[in-house]
């Protein structure tokens, strides 16, 4: 399908079958995502791609607008298959509304007049195979993957004789039924973590923190490995006392944990913000080192020092990476090859 200016409507087509919801008398209860939209005939949910059609659960998500391979290292997941490409698909829609974001176009469909609808139907098997024929992981990222749940689960069954990698882009608000549904179809996953002020972060996506956190702590105790990015927004969510209780949370989940920080470059509805200035970036670095994280990384901001890996025991250079994907893995099976120390990852 080819969009146009005027294609800002979801054709009757993309509809298909959903579940994760309840019946709650003449509506349907979503409970996908703890905005939990209780849906009267013919209405759809605050992400915009979910609806109550003739009393069932519909989603218009078994689609993608994005089918491409890229770098592991894009993701960002820099403690999992160093090199290795990932088969990428994005349906659009979120159940968050950020300020900032860098992909509206695809994620704030059904809330941005100017964004128009361009997915097209996912043959599962199809992409299975492609991925499976390039060496590749497969990932949903881009916009929000638990949005895409009955096309995910599709996807990781037919996946799942050839043991493939299966990676997100997340912002982790989900509700702890659905993030443990998905913990058996996970290898890992990036989360979103843009601050832990309430106010702030209710301001910023719509939503309060508090369901990340518990999506993040049920993954890890699930086995699948976590990697946490967060935005640096100048005046949002870079307080000093903002950065440390952040960065002292993730400590206390693992210290092991890669923390990444993003450069805010203005975008969306923050567009009269000014970028990320290097000082401060270099400043959370070291908060989050003080914090008593290992792996804190500033990936493009800061050149490529904010993208290698050391060894937290020899401090020896074990992986480095470039702007676009691995440039040199000196790992052994996951250990550093200087003095032998495993580190935490999916190697």
């Amino acid at each position: 399908m080819i969009a146009t200016a005027d294609d800002n409507r979801i054709p009757e087509t993309a509809w298909r079958e959903a579940s994760f919801f309840a019946v709650r008398g003449d509506r349907l209860l979503c409970e996908l995502c703890p905005h939990a939209c209780r849906l009267a005939e013919g209405e759809t949910g605050f992400c915009g791609v979910r609806r109550n059609h003739r009393g069932r659960m519909q989603t218009a998500t078994f689609c993608t607008t994005v089918r491409h391979l890229d770098p592991i290292e894009r993701k960002p997941l820099y403690h999992v298959r160093p090199g290795r490409q990932v088969l990428t698909l994005a349906a659009p829609g979120c159940n968050l509304r950020c300020h900032y974001c860098q992909n509206y176009r695809l994620s704030q469909f059904g809330r941005a007049a100017s964004v128009a609808w361009s997915a097209r139907p996912v043959d599962v098997r199809e992409v299975v195979v492609q991925a499976v024929q390039a060496g590749a992981a497969l990932g949903l990222s881009y916009a929000e993957p638990g949005l895409s749940a009955e096309l995910w689960l599709a996807l990781a069954e037919a996946a799942a004789p050839f043991r493939l990698d299966l990676l997100w882009k997340s912002n982790g608000f989900l509700t702890e039924s659905t993030a443990r549904r998905f913990s058996t179809s996970l290898t890992a996953a990036n989360l979103d973590l843009k601050t832990l002020d309430r106010r702030r972060h209710r301001g910023l996506t719509g939503a309060d923190p508090d369901a990340v956190l518990v999506t993040m702590e049920t993954w890890l105790a699930a086995g699948i490995w976590v990697e946490v990015s967060t935005p640096l927004i100048p005046g949002v969510n870079t307080s000093r006392a903002q950065l440390r209780s952040l960065a002292r949370t993730i400590a206390g989940m693992g210290v092991g944990i890669p923390w990444h920080l993003v450069r805010f470059v203005p975008e969306y509805r923050l567009v009269r913000l000014p970028p990320t200035p290097p000082a401060l970036i270099r400043e959370a670095r070291e908060i989050g080192l003080e914090a008593g994280l290992e792996f804190v990384y500033t990936e493009r901001a800061m050149g490529a020092a904010g993208r290698k890996t050391c060894c937290p025991g020899c401090g020896a250079l074990v992986v480095e990476r470039g702007l676009w994907g691995l440039e040199t893995n000196r790992l052994r099976n996951g250990a550093c090859s200087d003095c032998g120390r495993s580190l935490p990852g999916r190697w």
